[in-house]
């Protein structure tokens, strides 16, 4: 997708995380399935992930206090919030949505808020859906969450997916600015639903909705055939990448952070690579956090968060499951 010119343009104000407290090591895993840390760190460049471990609490529970702290830091009141999306692919439930929790958990009463689901990718997605909103010119503040408990999905027993996912939340605060230099300039966002059969959950929607067999055949679990995921996401997310930097004009040189999906360390070291991008140049989170699906590309902007100026050109990108993916150009909109 080709941004129009407008005379107004989505920046990113604020940005803001959140990881319960509890922090699940390799060696931790090591003693509930079959393997070690220096085989999870080899294929994964994964050390640790957090997990939201106290009962009865859901993704709102990740993404309240993410926003709650991304309000406090840009002095913003929850009245003035017009609209939050949040995306996830575990909401607290079916319904109502898990943007509609946070939003009154946070006291944003003025906003409508609902949530997106486009696996991995969602956050972009939604990031994007939000500055349609502020180039509108009819929304001034508008909150994006990206948050997933990905520990209510995942098999502890399978040695394939559970020593790659972790718990998150983090959300930005998008506002307009006049400056043409600074915001969100282009992105392009792609999907293919013939990525369904490699990386999906069987059970638990209108095709298949849950049962006694469904829960005994543990088919609300994440699935994924890893080597197929593996391939499209590095061959994807590069494509996307340099058909963006073509489009914009830039140069690898030009921009101060890749922000890639936190798959898989191996694959994030491919995509780099490929687009021409030096090590230093590729934020990266995975290390400590794992996959947090729609958390990782904001955990990724919070952490590095000290190390952004005002100007500073930046390039995200997704891979997630259906297929799903994309890329968004953007100019960082304030630091020191």
């Amino acid at each position: 997708m080709k941004k129009q010119p407008s005379a107004i343009h989505a920046a990113i104000t604020g940005v803001h995380g959140y990881v319960p407290d509890y922090i699940l090591s390799n060696d931790n895993l090591a003693t509930m399935v079959a393997t070690n840390d220096e085989w999870i760190t080899t294929r994964t460049g994964i050390k640790t992930r957090h997990i939201l471990q106290a009962p009865d609490k859901g993704t709102s529970d990740l993404a309240i206090p993410a926003v709650l702290g991304l309000l406090e830091k840009t002095k913003t009141d929850a009245k003035e919030i017009d609209l939050i999306i949040c995306a996830t692919i575990t909401p607290d439930m079916p319904t109502p949505a898990a943007a509609n929790l946070i939003a009154h958990g946070v006291g944003a009463i003025n906003a409508f808020s609902y949530d997106l689901q486009a696996a991995c990718s969602g956050f972009l997605y939604a990031l994007v859906t939000a500055a349609q909103f502020i180039e509108s010119g009819n929304y001034n503040k508008v909150i994006v969450v990206g948050a997933d408990k990905m520990s209510s999905i995942v098999d502890y027993e399978d040695r394939a997916t559970c020593i790659l996912f972790g718990d998150g939340a983090g959300a930005v605060l998008l506002e307009p600015s006049k400056d043409s230099a600074i915001g969100i300039r282009s992105s392009i966002l792609r999907g293919d639903g013939l990525g369904a059969q490699h990386l999906h959950i069987k059970a638990g929607g209108s095709r298949k909705p849950a049962s006694a067999t469904t829960l005994s055949t543990k088919e609300h679990y994440i699935y994924q055939e890893g080597n197929i995921v593996y391939k499209y996401a590095v061959e994807k997310m590069s494509e996307v990448v340099l058909e963006l930097m073509q489009q914009s004009d830039l140069q690898p040189k030009d921009i101060k952070f890749l922000v890639p999906h936190q798959a898989n360390k191996r694959i994030l070291e491919s995509v780099a690579q490929r687009t021409g991008f030096s090590e230093a140049q590729v934020m990266l989170t995975i290390q400590e956090f794992g996959n947090t699906t729609d958390a990782t590309i904001p955990l990724c902007l919070w952490r590095y968060e000290p190390q952004l100026q005002k100007g500073d050109k930046i390039i995200i990108t997704t891979f997630g499951g259906g297929f799903t993916w994309g890329a968004t150009y953007l100019t960082w909109a304030y630091g020191a």
